[in-house]
């Protein structure tokens, strides 16, 4: 890659092969957002879509999860991705829209498997203490009530490339007003 129209292009169809294939790295990002006390928290959740014209990443959770409750009171969040055998690591940094009963939420719920519905469905919710674990839920339907979509857009990205012959770092961002702006970084 030599140039920073060409390192845009690759990002955005490595995004989109993180969606389309279960085996890539980038299909389990590190999604870090702030608690309630102000401390970063992380977590590795699935991306279930990207629209590249838009810079919105798709991804799902349970509404009664931390992280729901977290990005409602503060929606800016980070994103993580690392491909060890490429050596290419993308930070991404935006705001993210809540959908749990709208057609974001429908389509993406039609649009998912029943043995990714019954995550959905487990009881008590996420993250409450037990004195063991809970059996797993067996009717997928349970699940839509708990069911959010996580948008994620884009509004920064940092790419790097590690590489022997020079490793190469560049960042991206889109101001709320104004010209999108790209720019070579120190590795």
């Amino acid at each position: 890659m030599t140039g920073l129209d060409e390192m845009l292009a690759e990002t955005f169809r490595l995004l989109a092969r993180g969606v389309a294939d279960r085996r890539h790295p980038f299909h389990t990002p590190t999604l870090a957002t702030l608690a309630a006390d102000g401390a970063p928290t992380a977590r590795t959740l699935v991306l279930r879509g990207f629209e590249a014209p838009s810079r919105i990443l798709r991804l799902h959770s349970d509404a009664r999860a931390g992280k729901v409750a977290e990005l409602a009171a503060e929606p800016r969040a980070a994103l993580h991705l690392y491909d060890a055998g490429a050596a290419i690591q993308l930070r991404l940094s935006g705001h993210v829209t809540l959908h749990r009963d709208d057609g974001i939420a429908d389509a993406a719920w039609a649009a998912t498997r029943d043995f990714s519905r019954l995550c959905y469905a487990i009881q008590p919710a996420p993250g409450t203490p037990c004195a063991e674990p809970p059996p797993a839920p067996t009717d997928a339907a349970v699940g839509r009530a708990q069911f959010c979509v996580l948008l994620f857009r884009i509004a920064r990205l940092e790419f790097l490339h590690l590489a022997a012959a020079g490793h190469r770092r560049a960042r991206f961002t889109w101001p709320a007003t104004g010209p999108a702006e790209a720019t070579w970084l120190v590795p």
